[in-house]
């Protein structure tokens, strides 16, 4: 498939595992900010860690990445695997997110591992790294009512527990999307 008209943006592991960060990129690409983009074998990885740290959590995410899938349309990257060995990163197990960027077109890797996908190797390809901190502040400047009401109906649905606007941007700055938070605290009464 050819590449979307959307900014499209490859969610690593690390920034799928978290679930308010997950929730939050998530709510910002089914609000069409961005097309966001992921593999199986991502997916793989951010359950396998979840439920080696959560075994509360061991089989029941299944629905989970149903749902996510779902929610974004053409989300999955296939074919990449090929292109992984093309890749020489300094740690090879992140060769297929690169591979897999190359593939779904992708215009960014978000990812908290930012050490592992130097500037110098992706620049010419034309794929920048951004944190999730980064990039969600990056939506939010550039769309910022779009982006404002996708964060309230994402907050609207958090039920358990539910969430005051100020107790949202108090969580994601301890979550360390500080960056996120403090242009979350200016428009407060719109989320």
């Amino acid at each position: 498939m050819a590449g979307s008209s959307l900014f499209t943006a490859v969610l690593d592991a690390n920034v799928l595992y978290p679930t308010l960060t997950r929730d939050l990129l998530l709510s910002l690409g089914q609000a069409g900010l961005f097309h966001a983009r992921w593999t199986n074998t991502i997916t793989e990885e951010w359950v396998r860690n979840l439920e080696k740290n959560r075994p509360d959590l061991r089989g029941k995410l299944g629905p989970l990445v149903v749902q996510m899938q779902a929610a974004i349309p053409d989300c999955l990257i296939e074919g990449y695997e090929p292109l992984i060995a093309a890749f020489n990163m300094p740690d090879p197990d992140d060769a297929h997110v690169v591979a897999a960027a190359v593939v779904g077109h992708a215009d960014a890797i978000v990812t908290d591992n930012l050490r592992d996908f130097p500037a110098e190797l992706l620049k010419p390809l034309g794929i920048s790294v951004q944190t999730p901190d980064e990039f969600i502040a990056n939506q939010l400047q550039l769309r910022e009512l779009h982006a404002l009401t996708a964060v309230k109906t994402m907050r609207a649905r958090w039920k358990n527990p539910a969430l005051t606007a100020e107790a949202l941007i108090d969580l994601l700055k301890v979550r360390g999307l500080s960056l996120t938070a403090d242009l979350l605290y200016d428009a407060k009464g719109l989320i």
